[in-house]
């Protein structure tokens, strides 16, 4: 009976923290939207949004994220099919390539697309015959380019995961029943991988919608506005106009929300169980002559846009002296790395904030995360609504909570005075980021057995002794991998860093895009290589970690 309740304080406790930190900045983001002066007006906010202006960034940012959603799937259906159905499936280190750029920065991909097909870019030195493509890059196109090019490797990963689930026996039985090659593809496996599809295409328009750095870079240079860039805009440009971004806002966390909701929908009616106890194998096709030429090159066009434009247009630009020359060898110089560590004390100042933020949030929200995950552990029903309300930041647009938080901590400013403070950005990055930790930890706990637990108590382990000499090092795995995440995303975060750090205070992701619209671009892609280094040595020491703890 004591134990029961202490664990329902705990929830309790639990439920007031999860209340403060996440459910009081999404109430007052609604309470923004139909509150005027003080008094009720529901009129308002159907006013702002019938707005003619607003009617239009409603339609853009749907119509931006269909089509991304399309030419996603028209880059990862083709390469799930090469890497999980044919011999191309054996080079394990395309898995990795091909992660590479939804690992990499959305503002840093689009500046390297801007540098290079801006006018007097790269393109025009390198091959000047095709400056016509300038024009037609900057453009609605240009952008569901850019953007496709950084979440196609979502949507690959769960078709080909699908795909790999398929067993050969389907495929033999289809073709003993006279189905061609091309009438097995579209009657046997794309219907069976539908779910999967369909899953990933809702992922994929959630995350174009919810995405501020290519809007805010490539967008706006074609006069292309959607709702991130629109709630930005009212909330730090002056006239601040919050009452027309919170109303965005709702229309926004409304439209995620029924997004979720359809997904759930769909993988109950269309997912299809292929995995079951008796063995299966995956057909493999052996690809030759100009098959195998014809899938290397599409790989390698892939590649090429995704890796090699933006990359070598962020890197070559980093060492470039003056812009004026271009790319000549007497015009490349080291000076804006070593000045990113000596004289440009803007930039030092940057990068320590910036390390400072990514260790207390990651340190804040491991801490949190894991004692959440251990109140949520007793199944009720208080335990599933903390779990839901833990994982809403993942759901949900992390512009819309930022604005969720200038608005709740600028209204109780006269109690706790953390507003336009680096206190508020832990805050924020620690609301952001806390369903990694929850969801790592919450991996772990699910195979620890209950009868280690009981054994600890048969042999008189107090509740603190079980965790510290059991629960504790078996979850420990989960913790440090949520840490890293935390740290990593830290690193690299541009909306939050962009809204809510106080006056003259920058990180490296507002230090590099300050640089890049203030023409100091050489400075701004020297950060930005920076930035990409230290991500990827953080996500290479994650996987090291997790294959020898396997």
């Amino acid at each position: 009976m004591k134990s029961f309740i202490r664990e329902s304080k705990l929830q309790l406790l639990l439920l007031i923290a999860l209340t403060i930190l996440i459910l009081c900045p999404l109430l007052m983001i609604f309470t923004k939207a139909v509150f005027v002066n003080g008094r009720f007006d529901f009129t308002y906010a159907f006013e702002i949004i019938f707005k003619n202006e607003n009617i239009q960034t409603v339609f853009n940012s749907l119509s931006l994220a269909f089509w991304v959603v399309i030419v996603s799937s028209l880059i990862s259906l083709p390469l799930a099919f090469l890497l999980s159905k044919t011999d191309l499936g054996r080079h394990h280190w395309l898995d990795l390539i091909l992660m590479i750029p939804f690992m990499t920065p959305p503002y840093i991909s689009s500046m390297g697309w801007i540098l290079f097909m801006q006018k007097n870019g790269l393109l025009q030195q390198l091959l000047p015959s095709l400056s016509w493509l300038t024009d037609a890059f900057f453009s609605f196109g240009g952008l569901v380019l850019v953007m496709s090019l950084h979440v196609f490797p979502f949507m690959l990963s769960l078709l080909k995961n699908a795909m790999l689930n398929v067993p050969a026996s389907l495929d033999e039985a289809a073709a003993l029943f006279g189905l061609g090659f091309m009438d097995r593809i579209r009657k046997v496996l794309l219907p069976l991988v539908s779910g999967n599809f369909a899953i990933g295409a809702l992922l994929v328009f959630v995350k174009t919608l919810s995405e501020y750095g290519t809007p805010a870079t490539l967008g706006q240079r074609i006069g292309f506005t959607v709702f991130t860039t629109d709630i930005h805009r009212y909330s730090t440009t002056s006239p601040i106009d919050f009452g027309r971004s919170a109303s965005l806002s709702v229309i926004l966390i409304l439209i995620c929300l029924l997004l979720w909701r359809s997904q759930n929908k769909i993988t109950e009616k269309k997912t299809y169980r292929l995995v079951s106890g008796k063995g299966s194998r995956t057909a493999m096709i052996t690809l030759k002559g100009k098959q195998k030429i014809s899938a290397w090159l599409f790989i390698g066009f892939i590649l090429l846009l995704a890796l090699g434009i933006p990359y070598f247009s962020v890197i070559s630009t980093s060492f470039i002296k003056l812009r004026g020359y271009g790319l000549a060898l007497d015009n490349f110089t080291f000076s804006h790395y070593l000045s990113l560590f000596t004289e440009n004390t803007k930039a030092v100042k940057a990068i320590q904030t910036t390390f400072m933020l990514a260790f207390s949030s990651a340190m804040i929200a491991s801490l949190f995360g894991t004692a959440a995950v251990l109140i949520i552990r007793k199944k009720n029903r208080l335990s599933k609504v903390l779990e839901a309300v833990s994982l809403l930041p993942e759901m949900l647009p992390s512009i819309v909570l930022v604005i969720g938080i200038m608005l709740f901590y600028n209204q109780i400013y006269t109690w706790l005075p953390i507003y336009n403070t680096l206190g508020m950005m832990i805050i924020a990055y620690v609301i952001l980021y806390l369903p990694y930790t929850i969801q790592y930890v919450t991996s772990a706990m699910t195979q620890i057995s209950d009868s280690l637990m009981q054994a600890g108590k048969t042999f008189g382990g107090s509740p603190l002794m079980i965790f510290k000499r059991i629960t504790l090092p078996l979850i420990f795995k989960g913790i440090l991998s949520g840490w890293i995440m935390t740290f990593i995303i830290s690193l690299r975060e541009l909306v939050a860093a962009s809204m809510i750090a106080p006056p003259s205070v920058l990180t490296i992701s507002t230090f590099i895009v300050r640089e890049f619209e203030q023409g100091s671009v050489s400075s701004g892609m020297a950060m930005a290589v920076l930035c990409v280094l230290l991500t990827t040595i953080s996500l290479l020491i994650l996987k090291i970690f997790e294959r020898k703890t396997k």
